[in-house]
Formats: C-alpha cells, structure tokens, sequence
C-alpha cells in the first residue's frame, strides 16, 4: 500500500509495450509482466489477460489489507486466502466478489471485512470509479499534431 501526505496526491505508474498480436509486456515496479488473449481470443496464451490482472491486484490487495487490519488487532489468520471473482457483461464485469478462506473463526474474519474493505487502495478505487483521462503524445513526447 502507497501513503503519502494527505495534501499532496501519490502517484503510481506501469508501462505496457505491445510486442504484437494481444500481447504487450508490463514494467510494474521493477517486474517484467507479459499480458495476453487465451488462444481461443486470438492471442497465443502466454501470460494472465488484463481482466486477470484486474482481478489479481484485487484479491492480493485484499488479502494484504485483511492480514495488516488483523494485525493491528492482534488477530492472525492461518492459512488466509483471497479468491476474487469477476463476471462479465459485455466488455466490462458486472460483478466482483470476494471469497475469504482461513482457517481462523468465522467471526474473526467477519468482523475484519469491512475494516480491510476502507484500506483497500485497490477496491476503493474500483468502487468510486475516478475518471479516466487518455493524453496521446507522439513523436518522442510532443504533443500530436491535429492536421487535417
């Protein structure tokens, strides 16, 4: 999880490079990450597709915030895991679920759920939808011209 001073935003960048067909490599802090179609889309199944990846930062986001909201209650949760869900409509998911797996009291992690949900960079982002802004930039960096 990122913080930063309440009055000056932090921001996070990756990179994505096509490398051809429906694949393109991710620099990610420092991790060279390959995203790509199942064969069955037309790319050639050799990395997660960008909805998994979605549904990946999720889950381990989730899972890192229910294992730091257990800790500052001296709670632990053995054998804790994170299964997120998403189901499509169209080209977007109409649903996201998570499932909590631990081998600790039910109770224990109920009563969890809802404070890891308020720390979760990743679902509140998800749930508050910010806008998306797109800036093309060509050339090297300058701007694109528009002639027409």
């Amino acid at each position: 999880m990122t913080t930063g001073d309440a009055r000056r935003p932090v921001t996070n960048s990756v990179t994505a490079r096509w490398v051809g067909g429906w694949r393109c490599r991710v620099d990610a802090g420092g991790f060279g990450l390959m995203v790509d179609e199942p064969e069955s889309a037309g790319g050639t199944g050799t990395g997660p597709m960008p909805t998994e990846y979605l549904l990946t930062a999720m889950a381990s986001c989730y899972t890192l915030a229910l294992a730091w909201a257990a800790g500052k209650r001296g709670v632990t949760l053995p054998d804790l895991t994170v299964t997120a869900t998403g189901t499509y409509d169209g080209p977007r998911f109409c649903l996201l679920q998570l499932t909590v797996v631990s081998t600790a009291d039910r109770e224990v992690i109920e009563r969890l759920v809802e404070p890891a949900l308020r720390v979760c960079y990743v679902s509140n982002t998800i749930a508050t939808s910010p806008p998306i802004e797109v800036t093309v930039e060509a050339d090297g960096g300058r701007p694109a011209s528009g002639s027409g």
